[in-house]
C-alpha cells in the first residue's frame, strides 16, 4: 500500500491539476448557472462516476487500448464530440421560454446526472490522463499494482468531487444573480448552447494534451 508521503504528494499534484478548470468544469458550471445548485451537483455526480469508470479501466489496463489503437481513440473521441454538439444544438433549437425550460430541466436530475456521466465517459482524454498520471505514484514493491491504482483513482475522484462541487455552488450563485437580469434570460439558451457546441468542436479537433 501507499505510504503517507506518497498519498500527500499525490493529493497535492491532483489538487494543482483540478484547480485549473477545463471542459468538465465548464460543463458543470454551465448547468449550475442555467438551472441552479441542484442541477450543477447532479452534473458533478455524473462527471465523477464517469471519471471513476476511467480510473477502474486504467487499473485493469483497458485504457492501454486507447493509447495503442488510433481507431479506438478516434471512435470514442468523436462519439463524445458528437454528444456535446447534440446537446448544444438541442439547447439552441429549444422552443420553450427560459423560465419553462429551466423548470423542466431542474426536475430531471437523473437526466442531468446521465448527461454528465456520458460527457465524462466519452472523453478519451480522461482515460489517457488516468493511465498516464496514476502510475507515477505506484510502487510495485509496495503491493498489488491494480489495488494501488484503484486507491489513487478513488482519491482523485473524491478530491475532484469537492473542487467540482465548489464550481457548481459558485455557478449557482452567479445564476441567481443573472436570473434577475432580463437581458440574460433572453440570451441564456444561446449562451448555454454555444458553450456545448464549443466544447464539442474543441473535443473533435484538439489532441490529447489535457484531461479536465
Amino acid at each position: 500500500m501507499h505510504d503517507l508521503s506518497t498519498i500527500a504528494l499525490f493529493l497535492l499534484a491532483a489538487l494543482a491539476l483540478l484547480l485549473f478548470p477545463g471542459p468538465a468544469v465548464l460543463y458543470i458550471t454551465t448547468r449550475s448557472v442555467a438551472h441552479g445548485r441542484r442541477a450543477g451537483l447532479a452534473a458533478v455526480l455524473g462527471i465523477e462516476l464517469g471519471s471513476l469508470s476511467h480510473a477502474v479501466a486504467a487499473a485493469l489496463g483497458l485504457s492501454a487500448l486507447l493509447m495503442t489503437s488510433a481507431l479506438a481513440f478516434s471512435v470514442v473521441k468523436y462519439l463524445g464530440a458528437t454528444y456535446l454538439i447534440y446537446l448544444g444544438a438541442r439547447t439552441l433549437l429549444a422552443r420553450e421560454g427560459p423560465h419553462r425550460a429551466s423548470s423542466l430541466v431542474s426536475k430531471r436530475f437523473s437526466h442531468l446526472f446521465a448527461q454528465g456521466f456520458f460527457v465524462s465517459l466519452l472523453n478519451p482524454k480522461t482515460a489517457l490522463f488516468f493511465y498516464a498520471f496514476l502510475p507515477q505514484f505506484v510502487d510495485p514493491s509496495s503491493g498489488a499494482v491494480v489495488e494501488q491504482i484503484l486507491v489513487l483513482g478513488v482519491l482523485f475522484v473524491l478530491l475532484a468531487s469537492c473542487t467540482d462541487s465548489l464550481y457548481a455552488l459558485a455557478g449557482s450563485v452567479v445564476g441567481q444573480w443573472l436570473s434577475r437580469n432580463t437581458r440574460f434570460q433572453q440570451i441564456q439558451r444561446y449562451v448555454t448552447g454555444s458553450v456545448y457546441l464549443g466544447l464539442g468542436l474543441t473535443a473533435a479537433v484538439v489532441g490529447s494534451q489535457e484531461k479536465y
